[in-house]
Formats: C-alpha cells, sequence, structure tokens
C-alpha cells in the first residue's frame, strides 16, 4: 500500500506542478491534465480515508498533535482545490466547449480561480513539508535500500567455478 500512496502522491506533485504553468502545456492540456489530477485526488483521499476518519474523530481529544494540523492543512488544501476546479470548470475555454458548453468570460471567477490556484500551491507545499519524513522513509524503503543493495559487494554473486581458476600464462607474454 505505501508503494501505491508514494507513487500516486509523486504523480499527484508533478501533474499539479506542471498544471501550475498553462502556458508549459496549452489551456487544452491545462484544462484535461487538471480533470485527471481532480480523479487522481480523489482517489488519494479515499486511500487516506481511514487517517481522515481517526484524526477527525480525535480532533479535539488532545490540545496540540501534529495529526490535527495536518489534517487543518489538509481541509484547507481540499477546500482551495475545490475552488480552483469548480471556477476552471466555470471559465473553461475547451473542457465546457468541448460538451457543447460555454465559459463564462467573468473577471471574478479567473481572479478566483488564480488566487485559489495559488493558495492551493502554498497549502501543497504545506503538505508536503508536513509529510516529509514519510516521503524520505519511503524513498529510502523503496528506491534507495533497493540500489544500494544491488551495488553492495556483500550481495555480488560469486563467480563460476571455473572462472576462478587462474588462466594459463602464455609462453609470448
Amino acid at each position: 500500500m505505501h508503494k501505491i500512496n508514494l507513487f500516486l502522491d509523486g504523480l499527484l506533485l508533478t501533474a499539479f506542478l506542471i498544471i501550475m504553468e498553462p502556458r508549459i502545456t496549452g489551456v487544452p492540456w491545462h484544462e484535461w491534465l487538471s480533470i485527471a489530477l481532480a480523479a487522481a485526488s480523489i482517489i488519494h483521499i479515499l486511500l487516506h480515508w481511514r487517517w481522515i476518519i481517526d484524526v477527525g474523530k480525535s480532533f479535539f481529544r488532545k490540545l496540540f498533535h501534529r495529526s490535527r494540523l495536518k489534517w487543518i492543512v489538509d481541509g484547507l488544501l481540499f477546500t482551495a482545490f475545490t475552488i480552483t476546479m469548480f471556477t476552471g470548470l466555470l471559465i473553461s475555454e475547451n473542457l465546457l466547449p468541448a460538451l457543447g458548453l460555454r465559459g463564462s468570460r467573468d473577471f471574478l471567477w479567473r481572479s478566483l480561480h488564480q488566487t485559489s490556484a495559488n493558495l492551493t500551491l502554498l497549502l501543497v507545499g504545506i503538505h508536503f513539508a508536513l509529510n516529509w519524513d514519510w516521503v524520505a522513509t519511503m524513498f529510502k524503503r523503496y528506491l534507495f535500500n533497493p540500489i544500494r543493495k544491488r551495488f553492495s559487494p556483500h550481495n555480488k554473486a560469486p563467480l563460476p567455478a571455473s572462472s576462478q581458476s587462474v588462466p594459463p600464462i602464455s609462453k609470448f607474454s
């Protein structure tokens, strides 16, 4: 399960950072990738649903604990991301027209979309920082340790018996 979470989280972060700069992808790809990001985010939430419920239940039991801070940041992140997605759909230039609908040209929606996207970026950074210990542990477990073990001199397979013998000395050497 940790491997799936690490892969999905890395995919979410990478996609989000690419989406945050529509000039990289162009507006059509920005919109379609955002829909894919929303779907992947729902999967992320479902994978962490038990944690969300457990921390929510114990929210007021302790004065302060790290899980409470993470829960608050995640709630704010969910809210900002939802506003970003909603306003993005309202101002869509490609997705809605593909469905036969017309997006809004209202400056208020564009401004709210940009502001909530920037807030989402800030909250993603805080979310990442609060979960850095988990990220580092997972990278060590699933990436660095296997690479280290693979190239460790203690894990070298012994040479076959025929190649361990000393080759005969040639009379021309």
